[in-house]
Order: structure tokens, then sequence, then C-alpha cells
């Protein structure tokens, strides 16, 4: 058998018995063959043929002996016929659940066969019916499975976009043992594959590290390690001159025979961050795609920096947590129908191609508008704002990263 599971001989032989038929009607004539009984290959046909050609030489001469060979073709027949679909019956497939993976990096599937029988199963070819925008059908051949065992079949599937891709269906195909007839059993075997957008790695973003600067209200955080409650003693130093006397620690001042005072951890944090991408507006070309991968990088930005932070989309509304945002950011479509409340009241990062959202968002907001050189856009200098305009044919990532521009930017 070649790579690709299919005989080499079987192929080449076929074509010239359906050279004159069209590719479809061909194709799907072969398919309802296999599926729904067997699909005789080239050395089937000829096999068939001969087996005919000496009954019918037989008739006319009355000559045992050709009535002899044609009996025995026609045996071999029969049991090719039946014997294909047999050894398909009783394997079970079974599927591992798939990671999820980001954008650009490579889905791990799995697949078990398992043959039950007490006799070896071989000459098997088993496709996988991947999704169209997930890429071609997967396929293996595999030359035996050994009896009460299981074959795994594992292989490396490389994400070309996001999404939450979903299929079911996954094909047995062989002609054992004879190679004259091909049989083929669909399998229903479900399987998820989640791929996340894209997330850029940043060493800064001005759109996120100042907007805490313009927060007036601060409220304490309630994250340990990195913002610990107030009055957890983070050090003792020696006693200044004006430190109240309730931070001395009296029993280190009297191991060093001087006044030593506790400081204490005091961390506050700003008001909750949502990031809204404008899911519901019918973005053009790539950009929504750049918008995505954006969404996810701040998203996760945040996070490091330990951040209270949300999504908002216009299909889901309001979303935390890491992994249910990036599922939810691995399906958002653009122009999607809005089921979800109006955004939150709180410092929103909006992301978006059209300017009509820009007057009404809440103090202290910031926002990313996809621009279009060629439409000279501008934003209007009385927005109460800051923000980025970003070019899609730039690098998003260093976009990003660039200090904001203040009211009005072309």
């Amino acid at each position: 058998m070649r790579a690709d599971g299919h005989d080499g001989d079987t192929l080449a032989l076929l074509r010239p018995v359906h050279a004159g038929l069209p590719m479809p009607f061909r194709q799907r004539l072969t398919d309802w063959l296999e599926t729904h009984w067997v699909g005789p290959a080239y050395s089937g046909w000829l096999m068939l043929g001969l087996a005919l050609f000496f009954f019918a030489a037989a008739t006319n001469t009355m000559a045992g002996w050709l009535y002899a060979i044609s009996g025995v073709l026609l045996a071999l027949v029969g049991i090719a016929v039946v014997l294909p679909g047999r050894s398909l019956r009783d394997l079970q497939v079974t599927r591992r659940p798939i990671m999820p993976v980001h954008l650009g990096e490579a889905l791990q599937i799995e697949v078990a066969i398992a043959n039950p029988t007490a006799q070896p199963r071989g000459l098997l070819q088993v496709i996988d019916q991947l999704p169209p925008r997930l890429g071609q059908p997967a396929e293996i051949s595999i030359e035996a499975i050994a009896p009460q065992e299981a074959y795994r079949w594992v292989y490396s599937l490389p994400t070309q976009q996001r999404g939450v891709f979903r299929w079911k269906t996954l094909v047995l195909r062989t002609a054992a043992p004879l190679g004259l007839f091909w049989s083929r059993h669909s399998r229903i075997v479900q399987a998820i594959a989640v791929v996340y957008p894209q997330v850029l790695s940043l060493n800064q973003c001005p759109l996120v590290d100042e907007l805490g600067q313009d927060l007036s209200t601060a409220i304490p955080s309630d994250r340990r390690a990195q913002t610990a409650t107030e009055g957890v003693t983070r050090t003792l130093r020696p006693y200044r001159w004006g430190d109240p006397t309730r931070l001395i620690h009296w029993r280190t001042s009297a191991r060093y025979g001087e006044l030593r005072v506790r400081e204490l951890e005091v961390y506050t944090g700003g008001q909750e961050l949502v990031i809204c991408l404008d899911s519901s507006h019918p973005w053009v070309g790539e950009n929504f795609e750049q918008a995505v991968s954006a969404a996810a990088s701040l998203y996760c930005y945040a996070l490091r920096h330990r951040l209270s932070v949300g999504l908002w989309t216009a299909g889901t509304g309001l979303v935390r947590g890491e992994t249910a945002v990036l599922e939810v950011l691995a399906a958002v479509q653009p122009g999607e129908p809005t089921q979800a409340s109006s955004p939150p009241t709180l410092p929103l990062l909006w992301l978006s191609q059209t300017m009509t959202q820009l007057a009404m968002l809440p103090p202290d907001s910031r926002w990313l508008l996809w621009a279009d050189p060629s439409n000279h856009v501008q934003v209007a200098p009385d927005l109460d704002c800051r923000g980025q305009l970003i070019y899609p044919h730039e690098s998003l990532q260093e976009q990003l990263q660039k200090p904001l521009s203040y009211r009005n930017c072309t």
C-alpha cells in the first residue's frame, strides 16, 4: 500500500474502467458501492469478467475443465465479496480528548482501533474525516492488528486558523484478504478541537500599564503574595525620626541594641478592567483576526500583572477566567448577533473597527481602533479617553507596545 493508504496498483487499474464517467459520478458510485455493499477493484472486475468468460466458453463447448475454472473463479469472487465487510464489523474505535492549542501550534490527535476478536485483522485503511476548515482528511494504513490488541494512531495536525472544530466520522476501509473488492464502514466518534487565538509576547503595554494611573478609586486587592493585605510585615529596618512607635518591633530591637521598625506591605488595586471586543460589527478582511489576537494578548498581559480583568463580547457578555476567555475568543465570529447586555460601566478596553461607540465609553477607558490608511481616519478631539490606531499591515506586537495616542490621532 502507498503512504496515503491506497494500493497503487489498484488505483492505477481502476482508472480505465471508469474513464468514460465524470469524476463526481464515479466517486459517488464508488463511495455508494463500498458503503452499502462492496466496490470492485480493477482486479475484482477482471476476476469477474474472466469467470463469466470461462462460463460462456464452457456453455459453448461443453468442456468440463472450463466449468471447473469458472466455478473456482466465481468462488473466489464470492469469498472476496463477503470477507472485507466481516473483517471490519467487530473493530472498535475510540478517541482520546484533544488538548486545546494556540494558533500556530499542532493539535495532537489520538485514535485507538481495537480488535476484540480471536483472529488478526490486517490491511486496513483508516480515514479521519476532518472539517474542511481544519484540513484535508488524515489517513493511515495498518498492516495488522493482533487479536485482543489495539492499534494507537497518533498524528499531529498543524493549525492554520483559530476556532472550535467538531467532527464525528472515522472511516475504516479494507480489501482484505484478496484485494478484489473494497468495503468501508463509518464509525461515529465525536471529536472537539479548540484552537485558541495567537497570544503575543508583550514586554510592555501602555494601554494597560497607564490605565491604573488614571483611576481615582483604589480598592484593596484580594491576591496573595503580589497584593498582600495591610498589616503583613515585609521587612524590618532601623528606626527613622517620625516613625510611629506602634511599628517598633521590641524583641528584635532588644536583640540588636537599636530600635527596629516593621515595614508593612500595603497594596491596593485599581478597578476591574474589562476588555470589550466589538464582535457585533461586520469587520473587514483580517482585521477581526488581529483584534481577537490583540484581545487575547491584552488579557494574558493583564493576568501576568495581577490585574482583575474580564472579557466582553456581543454574543457571550462578560466572561472571567483564562480558559473560559480563550474558548470564547476561539469561537467568536464577526457580525454575531447581540445576545448579551451592554458592557459594564467600568473602565473598558474597547476594540473596534468603527468610531461610533468611542464617545460613549465610560471615563478612564481605552480603545484600539483598526484603521484603513486610505481613509485617513481621524479620532474626534473631544473624546475623554485615550487609545491607539492599529494599522493592519504593520506588526501588531510592536503597535501594542507603543505609547498611547492622546485624544486625536491621524
